[in-house]
């Protein structure tokens, strides 16, 4: 059975970081990315790795300020967030997927990804 077990979330001023952290558990996938959904507004995609982690892509947003990351000895996908902005307050979903199509720029739809996480919460405040 997959689990993915998110960590990292939390309260942090303009300008901070946090790191969020995500141990999948019951496979290996080919891709690996974390959405994010803020109060009222659509779940939308943040940014996301290939396994072999030769492939990135990142919200136009969040290019410069997040950083994607991962650790295939653990299973695991980080988020390294810095330079955080009141607009990033949301609650964060890690995902991992198993579509061909990643590596050919299919990567930012929720239908791309098999499996979620239950999702951490992420609060900058001004």
């Amino acid at each position: 059975q997959v689990q993915l077990v998110e960590s990292g979330g939390g309260l942090v001023q303009t300008g901070g970081s946090l790191r969020l952290s995500c141990a999948a558990s019951g496979g290996t996938f080919s891709q690996y990315g974390w959405f994010r959904q803020a109060p009222g507004k659509e779940r939308e995609f943040v940014a996301a790795i290939s396994w072999s982690g030769s492939v990135i892509y990142y919200v136009d947003s969040v290019k410069g300020r997040f950083t994607i990351s991962r650790d295939n000895a653990k299973n695991t996908v980080y988020l390294q967030m810095n330079s955080l902005k009141p607009e990033d307050t949301a609650v964060y979903y890690c995902v991992v997927g198993t579509n061909p199509a990643f590596y050919s720029g299919t990567y930012d739809r929720r239908r791309d990804y098999d499996y979620w996480g239950q999702g951490t919460q992420v609060t900058v405040s001004s």
